[in-house]
């Protein structure tokens, strides 16, 4: 099963799926009333949805919705996966107001201010969450919303990577080899990010006891083509948080000027709620951007996704684009331009229904159940990583 679709040649598109049957009529009743048949007792019923081809006529909107959602029913249940980290359960009242907000292209800011301005309160309350500096005379936090953690890790690493640039062309150095440093169980994102910027990934391997960077190894690979490390502030294949802090320590005592991403993914709405006093966000000196995914422990349905930078020192404004063919002028920083409201939105709902203790509450519940699940398959002798 892969996200790119084959487009199947006529032969096959038009194979029937039992051989023998071809000659069988399948259909409705001679003269049918399309507008009163029901579901099951309509033409559409014996044949198969369309795969190949745009139907020549219209189906009945009753007909079309459930024959779609039959169509629907072998796949899983989302409350019952475990396996894909993303949020399956939302308030009654949430589900509203993103269902309202369908039609609004979140990208046209003239058009919805308001969706807008939700955002940047939504960034501002990140950005506080992670402590950012924002003292009197510090340069102001910067940050936006994406379609998840892939596209808030493609923008901060293009943002690493062009600062890099710039440094080593003023410098009148060669910047045909940046490389990144990283661990070798990365989510796929970061391979997608090195391969299509055409950035040399360096791992850091995992061992038969360490699953998480090494920040001794990891600073050792750099060089000075690199252009920045990326720590894991919650493992995709066993949730543990990387020594954010011990990496930042090592590049400050050893006066390496190299950056520091943390993907945030996972762990970027429960470490604050549940390990306060861990050290790993912009408390840092050299980290420099988080991303973090809404629709995991951000409690959002997928897809949205946020990315913070420290400040517009390493958001280098050559990226940025000034637009103003959607009625006003405005900047933009994304993969993708159009996009829908709702995820925003429910974001937003999210902060201000369960603030910080609803989400303390929330992320302590979810660890003690982890950590419950853990001693229980302990017990039963499983190894756990």
């Amino acid at each position: 099963m892969v996200h790119l679709a084959t487009v199947p040649n006529d032969d096959a598109a038009q194979a029937p799926l039992v051989k023998g049957l071809e000659g069988i009529r399948f259909g409705g009743s001679e003269g049918e009333d399309e507008a009163t048949a029901s579901v099951y007792g309509s033409r559409f019923a014996a044949e198969g949805l369309p795969s190949h081809d745009l139907p020549e006529k219209e189906m009945p909107k009753e007909i079309a919705y459930r024959m779609i959602k039959d169509h629907l029913t072998l796949d899983g249940n989302p409350v019952l996966n475990l396996a894909s980290f993303v949020t399956t359960y939302m308030e009654e009242e949430a589900e509203k107001l993103m269902a309202e907000a369908l039609p609004k292209n979140f990208i046209d800011y003239e058009e919805y201010p308001q969706t807008a301005d939700i955002q940047n309160k939504c960034v501002n309350m990140i950005a506080r969450l992670y402590n950012a500096p924002t003292k009197a005379g510090e340069d102001n936090a910067m940050g936006t919303s994406t379609v998840g953690s892939s596209e808030a890790i493609m923008l901060a690493t293009l943002a690493m990577k062009r600062r890099w640039q710039n440094k080593r062309k003023a410098e009148g150095k060669d910047i045909s080899k940046p490389n990144i440093v990283m661990n070798s169980a990365v989510q796929v994102c970061w391979e997608k990010a090195a391969r299509y910027m055409e950035i040399e990934e360096r791992y850091v391997f995992c061992t038969e006891d360490r699953y998480v960077i090494d920040p001794q190894e990891a600073v050792s690979k750099i060089d000075e083509n690199t252009i920045g490390i990326c720590t894991i502030l919650g493992s995709t294949y066993t949730g543990q948080y990387e020594d954010t802090k011990k990496v930042n320590d090592l590049l400050v005592e050893k006066n390496i000027d190299c950056p520091i991403h943390v993907d945030a993914a996972s762990g970027g709405f429960v470490a604050p709620f549940v390990v306060p006093d861990l050290e790993w966000d912009f408390r840092l000196d050299k980290v420099v951007s988080i991303n973090v995914s809404g629709h995991k422990y951000g409690l959002v349905y997928p897809g949205v996704g946020w990315v913070v930078w420290r400040s517009p020192e390493f958001l280098p404004k050559e990226l940025v684009f000034n637009i103003n063919y959607l009625g006003a002028d405005q900047a933009s920083f994304t993969l993708n331009f159009s996009k829908g409201a709702s995820q925003v939105l429910g974001q937003y709902y999210q902060f201000i229904r369960l603030g910080k203790a609803g989400y303390k509450s929330i992320m302590l519940n979810l660890t003690r159940t982890a950590d419950y699940l853990s001693a229980c398959l302990k017990q039963m002798g499983f190894l756990i990583m």
